[in-house]
């Protein structure tokens, strides 16, 4: 059976041409989304990290902002693989988005660690490696598309940070300081003396050690101390800047 030659490059050269402005339109279209995400990105983690700066905390505006970017970015990678990953949009081959999620949250760990520092039995720094790793989630969805709980997530992570701060100030509790005295050698104020001083003031103390220094001839108590009332630390403060066999003390509270 005889059959006419079919011109097949001409054909998909054909088709080729009529696709093509489809598919960039759609490539233009999916653009401008992938543009949207990545700003209310930075919207979001900029509004967060601007709480943490007015707070003077060390990682604060442009940290926040770049961890909710890079988190969106990353996620964009996944949910648009058919851009860098044409086998996906023929079905034969199926990525895990859930994987780059994983793998931010981890890596996120590692950053919100660096802003966390002790000093003595002060941890300061939970807060703010807590807002990183929400504002990595946060990310997260932008990336996704996921525009209700981003907008969500956000307002519930602002209202945290600012509002949960008032109430924590206008709740009861008990202040705790660690607290260090250091005496002349030889002018030490006896242990069961000085609790009682201490408890003057309204504080009473959790623990207590010892510490002796020969070639500085001095003798220090440290402890930790705990009251009820803020106004006591300046009482005591003041006592102990008055009594004379005090050569030196120091007062910090453990906060976060």
């Amino acid at each position: 059976m005889l059959g006419i030659p079919f011109p097949r490059s001409g054909l998909a050269d054909l088709l080729h041409s009529r696709m093509w402005p489809v598919r960039a339109e759609r490539m233009e279209s999916e653009n401008i989304v992938m543009l949207q995400r990545l700003l209310l990105a930075l919207v979001a983690g900029g509004l967060i990290g601007f709480e943490r700066s007015y707070h003077g905390r060390p990682a604060g505006f442009r940290t926040h902002a770049l961890v909710c970017v890079a988190s969106s970015a990353l996620m964009l990678v996944t949910v648009y693989q058919g851009h860098w990953f044409p086998s996906v949009s023929a079905g034969s081959v199926n990525l895990d988005p859930t994987r780059m999620a994983q793998g931010i949250m981890t890596g996120i760990g590692f950053l919100g660690a660096g802003v966390i520092f002790k000093e003595g039995l002060t941890v300061r720094g939970l807060t703010t490696a807590a807002s990183i790793w929400i504002t990595a989630a946060i990310g997260i969805l932008a990336g996704i598309g996921f525009y209700f709980p981003l907008v969500v997530a956000t307002t519930l992570t602002l209202l945290t940070l600012s509002l949960f701060r008032w109430i924590e100030d206008k709740v009861p509790g008990e202040f705790y300081a660690h607290l260090e005295v250091r005496f002349a050698r030889g002018a030490a104020m006896p242990e069961d003396e000085f609790r009682r001083f201490i408890g003057a003031h309204g504080f009473s103390i959790a623990n207590l050690s010892y510490r002796y220094n020969a070639g500085a001839s001095y003798f220090e108590y440290q402890m930790v101390i705990r009251t009820r009332h803020v106004a006591n630390v300046k009482r005591l403060s003041e006592s102990l800047s008055d009594t004379a066999s005090v050569l030196e003390f120091r007062m910090f509270q453990a906060g976060d």
